[in-house]
């Protein structure tokens, strides 16, 4: 075990376990020499021992440190050379093999857990059999280590330190104990007990319940409360999804937690965070629990709703529980009012619809639960009540037959409610095509039975109405149906004019005359069919057989037309159907055609459930003229319809014959008939045969029993198809007779099977097991099994409970069974197993009762006790029989206290008696107090059964309870006006008192002089305070209750200071300046408001911005001045200043805002016009301006010179650029720069000036030049060439100049530079006024002639003479 050096420097710690750059460091170098023998753990500086030697230490820091410094060492941890002594001399005493590796006690706490560590090495690797086991006790002392005291029940691993333990020493004693032998004990000592930080930890943590949905799982948390008063922790439960976060779930704020269905797969994780009467709060701790499984699948509270009428849907419903639901199974079944038992009729639908069938019967429904994994619950069955008959109605009514005069048609419906009776029909007629109730029809009958009717002739060209009144047979009659015909009546000859076309007066069908079709056969020559025919009214019949003799082409007068006469179409002239009407016969059609070559006609067999009604087709007959009549066809009527077909595809109508009477059944027998099963003792066999003959009925059978001489006996009571074999079968062989029978009762030849056999036993079995006794709560239950399986032995049963959540609990094996109240609610299960008397095992089975029912309920004790007001009353009684349910409870209240026969008889009491409530436990008010109270208890069973009930009284009237007041709060009823508000309770009020105080920010509350009422009105000193309001409750008999104060009000603060409109001035010009002006309310309070509260108004501007139809406005940044000077960019804007007032509370007003119109630009101008440049002849200068007034346009600019001193400006032609490069010619001259600022538009502003100062020569060239003349290095010669006689450039003209010359020439005359340099002429003298300055100066013929420096005196002889040109070439120097 490596050796542990405490260090209180982190850093030396860090460098140790990191060495990189630190390999020169002291701590550095003992790791690396001791590495693998020390460790370094971390010690604070207040408890490193080591200072004592090292350090001079303060008294009480020098005392703690002495106190830790005996022979143990750093929280309960032996020195080394200490542990090796104590490990020595413990050698002999411990078990063979055994060493001591740690001995060691945590740093004790206050009431924090403190671990002991004992641990025990095994010197050998021998195995030894019997495992070591540890027993602790727990000591405790003061400083000195002599005197311990013995700490009762602290006998583990861990002991928590108390309160009163601070400051004192621990001790353990740890004693090994090997198989039987226990060795002396060795032991550790702690340092002394530090008080506990208050700051709560949990120590363990976990949750306790099955994970199975619809259970109640609860978190424990095991807390170190470390000096701080235990406290209510807070709880709360997450849900966990495979692969995801946990989320809060919303309510479970409980350590007790009921599982949902979104439970289930999740893993849940309860969380809890320790917290102390103090309100500190440690840290939380989590814990999670495997994945919640889901309950098994059931069914509650299943029901079927809706009335049970014929005709209406019924519905089972349930609430199923057991995970999330699969496809349960949903049956129907329908009682047999012979037997009692229930038939299938529905399965895999909750819903059913009452049928005739169902009346007078009830209705089971079974709902058996299955959940999504495919489990299967236990089936809930539920009935209904008996099914009513509903009134009689007729449905799908119609009019059968041909609509035509003469013609016999049918109304046929179908009538439910009941068995029909004489159901009656009315015939009408109408001109109308649809119905409206009986408005606009004309009777053509009266009502009668019959449902047949002939067509009159005063009916053709109407539309026929049949009204159907349904009756049942015992004589109820039903709401009326009408039904109309298709079409309207048809007479033999149609007369039409819908193709007379050239006629002005309408045509209309004559009916006065019938024309029958046969007439028209009979009086022609060949056969043809009248399509149309068109006859002016009125016209007899003979002139119509006139009309069709004729012929097609018979010229006939114009007051008669008729359409074309053609072959008949297809049809049939006759139609029958013989043969045998029974099933298995054959039936024949057969028919007579007419109208052309018979092509393929179509033939198609129908079934009908009553005459003339519609059809269902038989296709497997389609086609033929022969069908021989299946089973299915039994009691139905048959017709055969045909569809006659000419040879060149022309298709007839279809006409249908019905057979003259419903198919008979056949007569009853068997095809086959034999035994199905094995020939083993207590199998069960069965029949499988083929009959015939209409639907069976109740055939009967009768088994029979062989010997094997032959010998054959009738089994008495064997007349089912099925058979079981019993022990008396056993060497037998066995057959059946069969006597078919049909459902009429008519009686075919009877068969006999063949036999099987012989019998041989089968295994023991347990064939049927019943109960004998009533599942009642104290009865006594026996059981009856039969037996089969050869002799019986001695066979074996188990009683078991099992709880209605499938939990099973064995009883006992006695031959009878008490039901005790533990089995109310739960079924008892019997599992029997037989047992032949060789000893041979059956299969066990079982039976499970019904739940058993309780006693019938007995209130045994009502006791009331003491009450006083508003302390709930929760009455002391004893029930018994079964499982209690929701009792009927009612409190009275008496004047004075009742007994015997008044007490049993209080609800016909006197006006003394009032009724308080009707619940189980009651809370007394004011008006009960002084009163008595009394309680009716009826005791209720679960199931809904009642007792006889129970009246008891309370010994002593209620009494008042002491004045208390809740819900104290202050109300503001207006702007500064506060009322104080309470509920108050306890006794009669009397005077409370009342009271106002005042809270400041940081939190001091002081009590506002003089506020004794409930209402308060708000002061200045209020402001930036809360208010708060006391309520001292008194009762009316002076006793005073506890003061209770209000919570704070929201910080009282005065109304806001306003702006009531906000003006803009300036004019929207650009240029211009916009200025906000706040107009503030003229009121008294308004005002002064402004003057206290108000700290500071801010403005914002803002610029519109067009966004479709919609104008927005952006904030310009940095502009939240009152002031706002008008740019460029702000034309064609619209500006808005915002204006938002902000008091010294902080708060600030709903802003106040003006807005302008777009802005116009302003007149051009321009500012602050420069000319930029050094002022030297050979610069470059620009012009430099602010313009404003719209978008600049093309503005000009003009360069002129002036004399210093002269008012007078010489232009310069070609300058009117922002630019201006200076020439020789400048220089004595200021430049001046005009600018006419010029808009977009054209509109110019003012022109605007600015000038330089004189430009001078470049100071470098000037004195270069000056410096060579004097040296007379530098000679010029002055060349002037006269193109026009000039008088000023005359040798007179030359000296009144002042220059000397020298002939060269009659015009040469030659310049002496230095003459030339001091007789220069102003310039005034030389250069006529407005003279063009491009014709001033010398125009050099070779500039590379002349030199730089030579330019200073060209500037200085300013020759100004027009029009010369002077050529200056350099004079060699006589040097």
């Amino acid at each position: 075990m490596p050796m542990k050096l405490y260090f209180d420097n982190k850093a030396a710690i860090s460098i140790v376990h990191n060495p990189v750059q630190h390999n020169r460091t002291k701590q550095h170098f003992i790791k690396e020499k001791l590495e693998g023998a020390i460790c370094m753990p971390f010690v604070p500086t207040t408890q490193q021992i080591a200072d004592i030697l090292m350090k001079g230490l303060f008294r009480p820091s020098f005392e703690f440190l002495i106190s830790k410094n005996s022979i143990f060492l750093n929280c309960g941890v032996w020195t080394d050379s200490t542990f090796r002594f104590l490990v020595e001399r413990w050698k002999d005493h411990l078990p063979s093999d055994y060493l001591v590796k740690e001995a060691y006690v945590d740093q004790p706490s206050e009431e924090d857990a403190c671990r002991c560590h004992f641990t025990f090495v095994q010197e050998s690797t021998l195995s030894i059999d019997s495992q070591l086991v540890l027993r602790y006790q727990w000591f405790v002392g003061d400083r000195t280590t002599s005197k311990f005291t013995l700490i009762p029940d602290a006998t583990g691993e861990v002991y928590w330190p108390k309160h009163e333990d601070i400051g004192r020493i621990l001790k353990v004693e740890c004693t090994p104990i090997l198989g039987e032998v226990e060795y002396p004990p060795i032991f550790a000592i702690s340092s002394p007990i530090s008080r506990g930080s208050g700051i709560p930890k949990v120590v363990t943590l976990d949750v306790h319940g099955e994970l199975v949905e619809g259970n109640i799982i609860k978190g424990h948390a095991v807390v170190a409360w470390c000096g701080g008063t235990p406290g209510k922790g807070v709880a709360s439960w997450l849900r966990r999804k495979w692969n995801s976060s946990p989320v809060v779930i919303t309510g479970a704020e409980d350590e007790e937690y009921l599982l949902t269905i979104d439970d289930i797969d999740s893993s849940l994780v309860f969380m809890y965070t320790p917290v102390t009467e103090e309100g500190a709060k440690g840290e939380p701790q989590y814990k999670y629990t495997d994945f919640v499984k889901a309950a098994p699948p059931c069914v509650l509270n299943v029901q079927i709703v809706g009335d049970t009428v014929e005709e209406l849907t019924i519905k089972g419903v349930g609430d199923y529980f057991g995970g999330r639901e699969g496809p349960s199974n949903f049956e129907w079944l329908r009682e047999n009012l012979d037997t009692g038992d229930f038939m299938l009729v529905s399965t895999g639908t909750v819903e059913y619809t009452l049928s005739k069938e169902d009346v007078g019967r009830r209705l089971a429904f079974i709902y058996v639960p299955i959940n999504f994994e495919g489990q299967e619950g236990e089936s809930i069955t539920v009935v209904s009540h008996v099914v009513k008959q509903a009134p009689p109605k007729a449905t799908n009514v119609k009019i059968i037959g041909e609509i035509r005069e003469n013609s016999k048609v049918t109304v046929t419906g179908i009538v439910t409610g009941g068995t029909e009776g004489s159901s009656r029909v009315q015939w009408f007629k109408t001109s109308s095509s649809t119905l409206d109730g009986e408005k606009g029809l004309d009777a053509l009958s009266t009502s009668k039975i019959a449902k047949a009717f002939r067509i009159p002739l005063g009916a053709v060209g109407y539309y026929i109405v049949a009204k159907f009144t349904p009756m049942t047979s015992d004589g109820e009659s039903g709401e009326p149906a009408y039904v109309i015909s298709e079409r309207a009546v048809e007479s033999d000859i149609l007369l039409t004019s819908s193709l007379r076309t050239d006629i002005e007066a309408p045509w209309h069908p004559v009916y006065s005359t019938v024309l029958q079709p046969a007439e028209i056969v009979h009086s022609l020559s060949h056969p043809v069919t009248l399509q149309r025919l068109f006859l002016p009214p009125p016209t007899s019949s003979k002139a119509v057989l006139r009309a069709i003799k004729a012929g097609p082409t018979l010229q006939t007068p114009p007051a008669m037309r008729f359409g074309t006469l053609a072959a008949l179409p297809p049809s049939l002239n006759f139609f029958s159907i013989t043969g045998d009407y029974t099933e298995g016969g054959i039936l024949t059609a057969s028919y007579g055609y007419v109208g052309g070559h018979e092509g393929k006609s179509i033939y198609n067999w129908y079934l009908h459930e009553i005459e003339n009604d519609s059809a269902s087709l038989i296709p497997e007959v389609s086609g033929v003229l022969q069908y021989r009549i299946t089973k299915d066809a039994i009691g139905k009527f048959v017709s055969f319809q045909c569809t006659p077909v000419r040879d060149d595809g022309i298709v007839g109508d279809p006409i249908t014959c019905f057979g003259q009477e419903r198919v008979r059944p056949g007569s009853p027998r068997l095809l086959s008939l034999q035994i199905v099963g094995n020939s083993i003792e207590g199998t069960t066999l069965s029949i499988d045969k083929k009959y015939w003959g209409g639907e069976e009925g109740e055939s009967i059978f009768r088994w029979f029993r062989t010997s094997s001489d032959g010998t054959q006996s009738e089994i008495s009571g064997a007349s089912t198809c099925s058979y079981m074999l019993s022990l008396g079968d056993i060497g037998f062989f066995i057959s059946v007779s069969c006597e078919p029978v049909r459902n009429d009762w008519a009686r075919g030849p009877t068969v006999l099977s063949e036999q099987i056999g012989p019998i041989v036993p089968g295994p023991p079995t347990c064939h049927s097991l019943d109960f004998v006794g009533s599942m009642i709560e104290g009865q006594q239950l026996s059981f009856i099994a039969s037996y089969c399986g050869g002799e019986r032995g001695s066979c074996f049963h188990e009683w078991f409970r099992v709880r209605s959540n499938g939990v099973r609990e064995k009883l006992s094996t006695h031959e009878f069974l008490d039901l005790t109240l533990d089995d109310v609610g739960s079924c008892i299960e019997l599992i029997y197993t037989p047992i032949r008397e060789d000893g041979m095992k059956g299969s066990p089975r079982s039976v499970l009762s019904d739940v058993i029912a309780p006693a019938d309920p007995l209130g045994m004790e009502l006791v009331i006790p003491d009450c006083c007001e508003k302390e709930e009353v929760v009455p002391k009684k004893t029930y018994f029989g079964g499982q209690e349910g929701v009792g009927e409870y009612i409190w009275y209240r008496a004047k004075s206290k009742l007994g015997g026969t008044a007490l049993k008889e209080i609800s016909d009491a006197s006006e003394d008696v009032l009724v308080c409530s009707k619940t189980l436990t009651y809370t007394p008010s004011l008006e009960d107090v002084g009163a008595y109270l009394a309680l009716y208890w009826l005791p209720i069973r679960s199931d809904g059964s009642c007792g006889k009930p129970l009246v008891a009284i309370c010994n002593s009237p209620i009494v008042a309870a002491l004045p208390v007041v809740s819900n104290v709060h202050a109300l503001e009823l207006s702007s500064g006006i506060y009322s104080g508000e309470g509920e108050y309770f306890g006794g009669y009020e009397g005077l409370s008192l009342f009271s106002w105080y005042r809270e400041t920010n940081d939190g001091t509350i002081s009590l506002i002089n003089g506020a004794t009422s409930r209402t308060y009105e708000v002061t200045d000193d209020d402001y930036n305070c809360r208010l708060l309001f006391g309520y001292t409750p008194v009762r009316s008999d002076s006793r005073v209750g506890e003061l209770r104060l209000s919570e704070p009000t929201d910080i009282i603060l005065p109304e806001l200071p306003q702006v009531e409109v906000l003006a803009l001035t300036g004019k929207p010009i650009e240029g211009d300046v916009l200025t906000a002006v706040e107009v503030i309310p003229k009121s008294e309070t308004e005002q002064s408001l402004w003057n206290k509260y108000k700290k500071d108004v801010r403005y914002q501007w803002f610029y519109s911005s067009e966004v479709g139809d919609e104008k927005t406005f952006e904030p310009l940044p940095a502009q939240r001045s009152c002031s706002y000077k008008l740019r460029l960019e702000d034309i064609g804007r619209c500006l808005r200043c915002e204006c938002i007032v902000t008091d010294v509370f902080g708060r600030s007003s709903e802003p106040a805002f003006a807005e302008t119109e777009l802005i116009q630009p302003g007149i051009p101008r321009i500012d602050k016009l420069e000319i930029e440049g050094r002022g030297f002849h050979t610069n470059l200068y620009a012009i430099r301006g602010v313009y404003s007034g719209g978008k600049e346009g093309k503005s000009r600019i003009q360069w002129l010179r002036s004399m210093v001193g002269s008012p007078d400006l010489i232009s310069i032609p070609g300058e009117l650029g922002r630019m201006y490069e200076s020439t020789v010619d400048d220089v004595g001259y200021r430049l001046v720069a005009i600018y006419t600022p010029v808009r977009e538009d054209g509109v110019e502003g003012q022109p605007v000036s600015a000038s330089t100062d004189p430009i001078a020569v470049e100071p470098d060239v000037l004195k270069e030049v000056k410096q060579k003349l004097d040296l007379g290095s530098v000679k010029f010669e002055g060349v002037i060439i006269l193109e026009e006689p000039t008088p000023a450039l005359t040798t007179g003209g030359m000296d009144a100049l002042g220059m000397k010359s020298r002939a060269k020439n009659a015009t040469d005359p030659l310049f002496s530079a230095k003459n030339m340099v001091e007789s220069t002429p102003p310039a005034s003298k030389i250069a006529p006024e407005n003279t063009d300055p491009a014709l001033i100066g010398p125009k050099l013929d070779d500039p590379a002639q002349i030199s730089l420096v030579f330019a200073p005196i060209l500037l200085k002889m300013k020759l100004r003479a027009s029009p010369y040109y002077a050529s200056i070439r350099p004079q060699p120097s006589p040097i």
